[in-house]
C-alpha cells in the first residue's frame, strides 16, 4: 500500500506540480532568486573593499534554493524580513534536522526491541521534529483553503502556488486526506531538492575552481554568447553547451547520493553472474557505476567535461537515464520527479 501510494503521489508530483508547463508559469520565481542571489555576491565582493572575502558557498546555495522552492510551493520567501521568516527559519532547521537524523546510525533498526529505550534518542528527536515540520505544513494548507474560500471571481484566476494547485487538483487520495497528501508532496518538493542542487553547484564551482583550463574554457564561452555587459538568462542556456557538459560531469563525479532509490526485481534474471530471483531489492550503487572505466575509459576517476561533447565516451548520454551507465537523477518511475525544477536552475545558477 504505500508503495503505490508514494508511487501515485510522485505522479501527482511529476505531471501536476512539477510539470514543463507548471514550471514555465513559474519561471520569474528562478530568476528573480538568482538574481538576487548574485546581488548579494557582488555586494559582499565589494564590502570587502579588494580583499578576498571567505563564503561558504553551499549554505550561501542552500538559502537560494530553499527559497525558490518555498515561493513555488507556498509564495513566501525566506530571510526576506517578513513575518513569514521566523516561520521560514524553523522550517528549514526541522528539514536540516530531520536529514542529520536520518543520517544517524540507530541500533533499534537492526535490533527492533530495542525500540522501547531509545537509548540516543533518536526515535524522540525525529517525532519532534516532524511534529515542529507538519505543524508548519498544515499552517500552510490552511491559510491556503482559506484564501480560496475567500476569492472569487477573478481573484481565482491569479498566479498559484504548489499548494493552490494541489487544492484544486485532488481531494482523497489514494486513501490518505489531502491535507497528508499534499504535505508528504510539500517535504518531497522541498527536502527533496534544497542540498541537492546546492551541493551539485558547490561541486561544479570547486572542480573549476581547480581546473583552471576547464574554468578558461567555461568563461570564454559565456563571453561568446552573453558578453559582460548583462547577466546570463534562460534563453541563453541552450547555448551553452560546455557549461552543460562541466555540469554532466559533475554529477558522472559527484552524483546526488552513492545510491538511487531501492528497485524490485520483477522477474528472475541474471545480473554480472548472479541469479537475482523475483521480488529482491536492488540498491544500485551509481558512485561505482559513474567511475567505472569499462565504461567511461581509462580516466573515469578524473574531471574532463569533454567525454560528454561530440567524440567523447559520453557524447549521446542523457541526464534522464536513457542509458544506464548515468543515472544523476535515479531511473523508472523512481526517477527524481524534480529533474525540471532542477536542472534549469543549476544550469542557470552556475552560469
Amino acid at each position: 500500500m504505500l508503495t503505490a501510494v508514494t508511487a501515485s503521489l510522485l505522479q501527482v508530483a511529476t505531471v501536476e506540480i512539477l510539470s514543463p508547463a507548471r514550471l514555465v508559469k513559474l519561471r520569474h520565481v528562478r530568476v528573480t532568486e538568482v538574481d538576487i542571489c548574485m546581488s548579494k555576491l557582488h555586494q559582499l565582493c565589494e564590502d570587502g573593499g579588494g580583499r578576498a572575502k571567505v563564503v561558504d558557498m553551499m549554505t550561501f546555495l542552500m538559502n537560494t534554493t530553499f527559497n525558490i522552492a518555498v515561493r513555488m510551493v507556498v509564495g513566501k520567501r525566506y530571510l526576506d524580513g517578513s513575518g513569514a521568516a521566523q516561520q521560514m527559519r524553523q522550517l528549514k532547521k526541522s528539514l536540516l534536522e530531520m536529514v542529520q537524523l536520518m543520517d544517524t546510525f540507530v541500533p533499534s533498526d537492526f535490533v527492533p526491541c530495542l525500540e522501547w529505550f531509545d537509548l540516543q534518542g533518536s526515535i524522540k528527536a525525529m517525532k519532534r521534529t516532524f511534529n515542529d515540520f507538519d505543524a508548519i505544513l498544515a499552517t500552510w494548507v490552511e491559510e491556503h483553503r482559506q484564501r480560496k474560500r475567500d476569492e472569487s471571481g477573478d481573484d481565482a484566476e491569479g498566479e498559484q502556488d504548489f499548494i493552490d494547485v494541489m487544492l484544486s487538483s485532488f481531494h482523497d487520495f489514494a486513501g490518505l486526506d489531502t491535507d497528508t497528501a499534499i504535505k508528504l508532496i510539500i517535504l518531497a518538493v522541498i527536502g527533496g531538492g534544497m542540498d541537492t542542487s546546492a551541493a551539485t553547484i558547490t561541486w561544479a564551482l570547486a572542480l573549476l575552481l581547480n581546473h583552471r583550463p576547464v574554468h578558461d574554457k567555461v568563461r570564454h564561452e559565456l563571453d561568446l554568447h552573453i558578453g559582460t555587459t548583462r547577466n546570463v538568462e534562460e534563453k541563453d542556456i541552450p547555448n551553452l553547451v560546455y557549461l552543460h557538459a562541466v555540469l554532466k560531469e559533475t554529477m558522472r563525479l559527484y552524483p546526488f547520493g552513492p545510491f538511487i532509490a531501492p528497485h524490485e526485481a520483477t522477474a528472475d534474471c541474471q545480473v554480472g553472474g548472479y541469479h537475482v530471483p523475483a521480488g529482491t531489492i536492488l540498491l544500485p550503487n551509481v558512485w561505482k557505476l559513474h567511475r567505472d572505466p569499462h565504461l567511461w575509459g581509462p580516466d573515469p576517476e578524473e574531471f574532463r567535461p569533454e567525454r560528454f561533447l561530440v567524440g567523447g565516451e559520453g557524447a549521446r548520454v542523457d541526464v534522464r537515464a536513457q542509458q544506464f551507465r548515468y543515472l544523476p537523477f535515479g531511473s523508472g518511475r523512481w526517477m527524481c520527479p524534480g529533474i525540471n525544477l532542477a536542472l534549469p536552475l543549476m544550469q542557470l545558477t552556475l552560469a
